[in-house]
């Protein structure tokens, strides 16, 4: 069994109920939901701090979703340009 760092299981082809319910409790639990449920960027944009600490919290959501995830099952996503994008794929 593959893991990441917390313990998890990764994303593969048969465990996506169990996998997508711990990640959401481990995105909440690092205040990184709001990046991942909502890609909500275009009212970021005319504010350039608010927009750097989105830029920041989602990179944080990118790199934990691809780490959860299996080599196998990567190729889905490797295309995707945010943790939203990313939650979203199937």
């Amino acid at each position: 069994m593959d893991s990441i760092g917390f313990g998890m299981e990764l994303l593969n082809q048969s465990n996506y109920k169990v996998w997508k319910t711990c990640m959401e409790s481990y995105l909440i639990g690092e205040d990184l939901w709001e990046v991942v449920g909502g890609d909500d960027t275009i009212a970021l944009e005319n504010n350039v701090e608010a927009f750097k600490q989105w830029r920041q919290k989602n990179a944080k959501a990118e790199f934990a979703l691809k780490r959860s995830i299996s080599n196998g099952m990567f190729e889905h996503i490797i295309l995707c340009k945010s943790a939203n994008e990313i939650w979203q794929t199937r």
